[in-house]
């Protein structure tokens, strides 16, 4: 039997306390093979290794119906294995979109408690119901905090007046993002997770302390965990009936019905960042490997941005967001990106994010002012009407 593990590079440790602070193994006696730590370690310093073990089984009942499964495993590996599937997030059913612990769309019931599936590891006589219908979701966050700028869709005319968002952060993401800024949130498997209600109460109290005209979640991926969204913007649509409800997407899994259920349950603000416009480029900053996934990815988020510009611009307050350094951007795709956006809207808010040196790419220099003005006459130079530049 194949079996996939992973180990510590001592040469690459640090001793920094994330595995055993942030992203924490549940199996620390013996590998399941899960990856969380190998795809969270901030200096790489875990390695994926494929061994021939003697194939081992335990029992467990799912449904009331006992199967036996390979040994050690997590719980996910042992459901695929016996046929149960994994949907896209964007349906709401089960699925395991951030394979970290993070989102949470991938629980059922363990022994009569919502558990991740992703993570935890499988015990002989591990009772496992697959309904959660009518189980409250949970998801880990992060938050909330008020803010001064707020994110890829916030209004610009509402930036300089103090506090513009109170915003929470989602823990879990689908994509690797070797410069990820909010990695600490990301990677995050041991905080206590909330429901919708509990998140959208914690962030109103921080709206009415600070006065904010915007409530506000980003990531991490906030779309991984589709039950949990909707119900939360449906909870913060009741706590703030007249205020800006914001949701900050990569924009990956999104459809269009996912975006006719989203607004319906309130939101009314959505920043989506495409990050690039060529596939190679996506494959950088995005930390993906497979080129057909990356190619997807980007396609769908391009496109998902056109049918909200087209659909709910006199509904929804729309941004776009893009990752420039140039580490991974020339100024000829940059030209690519602002006529791709002027094909969509010429009026759309455009923020081009300036990535600081983080997570994995602490050697990343930040482009200078001179450079980064040069990127906003660029695209200001192809019809874009408001671009909005950080440094």
């Amino acid at each position: 039997m194949h079996r996939v593990t992973v180990e510590v590079d001592n040469n690459k440790c640090r001793n920094c306390g994330f595995c055993n602070q942030v992203n924490i193994c549940r199996s620390p006696n013996q590998c399941i093979g899960c990856l969380s730590c190998y795809y969270a370690c901030p200096y790489e310093a875990r390695k994926i290794k494929t061994e021939e073990t003697e194939e081992e089984y335990v029992e467990i009942l799912v449904d009331n119906v006992r199967y036996r499964v390979p040994y050690p495993s997590s719980l996910k590996d042992a459901l695929t294995r016996i046929g149960i599937i994994f949907d896209s997030p964007s349906t709401g059913r089960l699925s395991a979109p951030c394979n970290l612990g993070g989102c949470w769309a991938c629980s059922v019931l363990v022994n009569g408690e919502l558990e991740r599936t992703c993570i935890t590891p499988i015990e002989d006589g591990m009772r496992i119901e697959l309904d959660t219908e009518d189980i409250e979701p949970l998801r880990i966050i992060h938050g909330p905090q008020p803010h001064k700028v707020g994110g890829k869709a916030t209004p610009w005319w509402e930036v300089g007046y103090g506090y513009v968002e109170a915003a929470i952060w989602t823990a879990g993401c689908n994509l690797r993002c070797p410069q990820c800024q909010n990695y600490h949130v990301t990677y995050d498997n041991s905080s206590e997770a909330v429901t919708p209600r509990e998140a959208a109460i914690m962030v109103t109290v921080c709206s009415r302390r600070y006065n904010t005209r915007g409530v506000a979640v980003s990531g991490g991926e906030p779309t991984l965990n589709k039950k949990w969204l909707l119900k939360f913007f449906q909870e913060l649509r009741k706590l703030n009936p007249y205020k800006r409800l914001h949701l900050d997407s990569n924009g990956t899994i999104l459809t269009r019905e996912y975006v006719d259920e989203l607004v319906e349950s309130g939101c009314n603000n959505i920043g989506v960042e495409p990050k690039a416009c060529r596939v190679e480029t996506y494959m950088m900053i995005t930390g993906l490997k497979d080129y057909d996934l990356a190619r997807e990815y980007l396609e769908n988020s391009w496109n998902i941005l056109k049918y909200l510009v087209d659909q709910y611009s006199e509904k929804v307050y729309v941004g776009a967001g893009f990752a420039y350094n140039r580490e991974w951007m020339t100024l000829e795709e940059l030209e690519e990106i602002g006529d791709r956006i002027a094909s969509i809207d010429q009026s759309l808010q455009v923020t081009v994010l300036d990535y600081f040196p983080s997570f994995r790419r602490r050697w990343l220099k930040r482009p200078t002012v001179n450079e980064i003005l040069r990127v906003k006459q660029i695209l200001e130079d192809k019809g874009l009407r408001t671009v909005i530049v950080q440094t």
